[in-house]
């Protein structure tokens, strides 16, 4: 058997898909980027049932209501893990099971777009599965030990979020709400509003993109929308930007985002204007 090497060549001609997490306070329009996506190979993952923006909305959409839900169709998208044994989420058991409960895993092949909203949702159905699990239990009283039910819940966020990344020839984008807080010494920052810490520590070294979708106040002028895309930026936004593509406040459109990253397969040809 010969070492699988995978040569320059056939690397450079693999179809590659853009992973990211696109976060931002209610209200600035975050579903609403939707918009800029194309319908007819775009699936909205619809967690956190808030589509009233994009009722009218000509795509195709999946509505979870479990984490089981949520693992199946990271599974059925994704394909099995090989270094899982059977009977663990992921493995080619859990595929099989995604299978028969679905159907032919190709009917996503058209679905070139995951538009997962929210990630915040997300991570509330699993943990109310994690609060169900032994390991959210006393070994020695049997009574809740929510410690446990947060280190399961990283676990399980971590895996699923992972296993979608490796999805390679799927754009998924993630979609949260940012929180804005206050320190001890009364410094404000912003971190992704969801359960634990694990996963919002986690998740920028998952994705390839992050993007905060953010009111900027100018020192003259009137304040617009805008996403921030890069780390060092001076509003203490949380952002990445792994292509080296993009500048550090590009328009708030998600479609001709996806244009400059490479990926121009993945805008809506007659969106509306989202500024």
């Amino acid at each position: 058997m010969a070492l699988p090497i995978i040569t320059a060549t056939e690397r450079l001609a693999e179809t590659r898909g853009v992973k990211g997490v696109l976060v931002g306070r209610w209200g600035l329009g975050k579903t609403y980027q939707l918009w800029s996506l194309d319908p007819a190979t775009t699936l909205f993952v619809d967690i956190e049932a808030g589509d009233l923006a994009v009722k009218h909305w000509p795509g195709d959409s999946l509505r979870p209501r479990t984490w089981d839900d949520c693992r199946d169709l990271a599974v059925f998208l994704g394909g099995p893990n090989p270094a899982l044994r059977d009977g663990q989420h992921f493995s080619q058991w859990h595929y099989e099971q995604a299978c028969l409960r679905y159907g032919n895993p190709h009917v996503l092949d058209r679905y070139r777009t995951l538009f997962i909203d929210s990630i915040t949702v997300a991570g509330r159905l699993c943990f109310q599965w994690c609060k169900g699990q032994p390991q959210a239990c006393s070994d020695r009283n049997n009574k809740p030990d929510l410690r446990g039910a947060y280190g399961l819940l990283g676990q399980e966020m971590v895996a699923w979020l992972t296993h979608l990344q490796h999805a390679r020839d799927k754009h998924v984008w993630f979609v949260g709400i940012l929180d804005e807080r206050t320190d001890e010494f009364n410094r404000r920052y912003h971190e992704l509003q969801i359960d634990g810490s694990k996963t919002g520590l986690e998740l920028p070294g998952i994705v390839d993109e992050v993007i905060t979708l953010a009111e900027i106040k100018p020192a003259e002028g009137e304040p617009y929308r805008a996403f921030v895309c890069h780390t060092a930026n001076p509003w203490g936004y949380p952002a990445k930007d792994r292509s080296g593509r993009l500048d550090l406040v590009e328009p708030p459109d998600l479609g001709r985002l996806m244009r400059k990253l490479g990926a121009p397969e993945a805008a809506a040809a007659d969106a509306p204007p989202l500024h």
